[in-house]
């Protein structure tokens, strides 16, 4: 017995687990730009909701089965600096040139969960997106040493996959039997890699519902009808067939990689060890090509789902109101974990929140979240110049800071000028050639094209317009975020109160944005080494 606890010790870098513990294994499910749609939530929102349109019993079943979270964010509304704050456990304007997406480098000076996970003996892999676009490709993960995938794997593009096989002549459930069953076999290939006895921590990590996608699929493979959306769709957005339809094809991707997410739990089950896994599932930020959601600070942009479940350790069936950053699950992996957690880790551990009994607020100090970006679109301005804002959000209110209000926010819009515009091929499927921080969709096209008519042009305003330097919303009145008031006097001092707690928060992490006189993410090469 001492032999095998001295072997443990070695292997496990320096840990004092065995390969005999109990340390529960973490499967991480992550969706790519997926905001807060599941169906489960349609039992909190009520009638008229999105997410009663749409079925996702994976994710409802490790709702039922844990923990849901109604207030979950991201801390940035893009792929790879939301990822480089999950995965770092810090506010991703902490991470040096990981803070922004093209162009994106990760320093092996930043601590990250899945390898310190590795290194107090966990088996670590991922399957598809884990960090990118970025240099080294998915390097907070060990990169491609810990990669495992199906042969061919196409579940990536799962509708234009399906598509195309249908259009051969397989019938479509056969079709998209196929792809879900890649998804299996890509974690079968990782459970075979495993050492015995150790804990596994398994990342998967698909692209859906990631653009593009195909035209109709929405319809055609899951029976989400355009036309159930309409009155639906936020009033933000026009509410027009085409509207309807892309929408539509974004919740048909949200039921794919729901899908998916079964074949993946179902042979979690058939291993045994499901009561003794932690498993959390959420997206990475809101909905692409949509005005106001994907690289916005409004919870079009930020808001996405949150399920944890770990077995008999903690209660079933609990709806909580903490407000949540994803930056939170790394400490909360590596506490679960038995793992120390950095000091410079920002996030702060959702294990006394998970291990709480009874549904809402159960931390009282989890009263707010604060969510930012910097650059997404590299060409999506002049001289690669960033959209600078921070955010607080409450229960009651939301309140943005525009740093640079006199630049566009979603991108210049070169080539949409007063007079002309691309085509409408091109404005659908060519993100840079105007706003380039939104990316190219048929509902981005409709809303350009109709940018001048009265019916639409405040919506047009709204997603594409420049913004003044300071926003706030009332969210009992205005839960859609569409009526700023911060310059109104009643509100003075309510916006004074969120200004002072959302700076004191910045400074004391230090955030580049507010503590340095030279802003580096201003100039080239955006940012310093950490």
């Amino acid at each position: 017995m001492q032999k095998h606890l001295w072997f443990g010790f070695i292997l496990a870098g320096f840990s004092w687990w065995s390969f005999a513990d109990e340390r529960p294994n973490i499967l991480f499910a992550f969706a790519d730009d997926w905001g807060k749609y599941a169906s489960i939530y349609a039992e909190i929102d009520g009638d008229g909701s999105l997410n009663e349109l749409i079925e996702t019993p994976n994710f409802d079943r490790i709702a039922r089965g844990g923990v849901l979270f109604k207030n979950a964010h991201v801390n940035s509304p893009s792929c790879t600096p939301c990822r480089s704050a999950l995965l770092s456990g810090q506010y991703f304007f902490r991470t040096g040139r990981a803070a922004f997406l093209q162009g994106a480098i990760w320093h092996d000076s930043i601590p990250s969960y899945p390898l310190l996970l590795e290194k107090s003996g966990y088996d670590i892999g991922f399957t598809a997106k884990v960090w990118s676009p970025g240099t080294p490709r998915d390097a907070p993960y060990g990169a491609q040493r810990n990669a495992f995938s199906a042969k061919p794997q196409q579940f990536n593009g799962f509708c234009q996959a399906v598509t195309k096989s249908v259009e051969q002549g397989t019938a479509p459930d056969r079709a998209k039997a196929v792809l879900i069953g890649q998804a299996r076999e890509a974690f079968d290939k990782f459970l075979a890699s495993r050492k015995t006895g150790n804990p596994f921590c398994y990342w998967f990590g698909p692209t859906n519902p990631h653009r593009k996608w195909v035209a109709g699929s929405g319809k055609k493979l899951w029976g989400i009808d355009p036309d159930q959306l309409q009155g639906r769709l936020p009033p933000f957005l026009p509410d027009v067939p085409v509207v309807r339809e892309d929408f539509a094809d974004y919740l048909g991707e949200v039921v794919a990689f729901d899908a998916m997410l079964g074949a993946v739990l179902d042979r979690l089950e058939e291993t045994g060890e499901m009561d003794n896994t932690i498993i959390v599932i959420s997206g990475d930020h809101g909905a692409p090509g949509f005005p106001r959601g994907k690289c916005n600070l409004y919870d079009f942009g930020t808001h996405v789902p949150l399920a944890i479940q770990w077995g008999k350790k903690i209660k079933p069936n609990r709806v909580v109101d903490d407000f949540v950053n994803l930056m939170d699950l790394a400490p909360t992996f590596l506490e679960a974990g038995g793992v120390e957690i950095p000091e410079v880790m920002t996030g702060k551990s959702l294990i006394p929140v998970l291990e709480a009994e009874g549904s809402g607020q159960i931390d009282e100090t989890r009263s707010y979240v604060i969510t930012g970006r910097e650059r997404h679109v590299e060409k999506a301005r002049a001289d690669l110049k960033p959209y600078p804002q921070r955010a607080i959000r409450t229960k009651d209110y939301l309140y943005i800071v525009n740093f640079e209000p006199d630049r566009w926010p979603m991108g210049d819009p070169f080539a949409v000028t007063e007079d002309s515009i691309p085509d409408r091929d091109v404005l659908t499927n060519n993100t840079v050639i105007g706003f380039g921080d939104v990316d190219a969709s048929p509902t981005k096209a409709f809303m350009i094209e109709n940018r001048k008519d009265e019916k639409y042009r405040n919506l047009f305003e709204l997603g594409f317009a420049k913004r003044p330097e300071e926003e706030l919303y009332v969210l009992a009145d205005d839960p859609h975020e569409m009526n700023n008031v911060a310059g109104e006097d009643a509100y003075a001092d309510i916006k004074a109160d969120l200004l002072d707690q959302l700076m004191t928060v910045l400074y004391d992490v230090e955030d580049p944005r507010v503590t340095q006189e030279v802003v580096p993410f201003e100039h080239p090469p955006f940012v310093e080494e950490p």
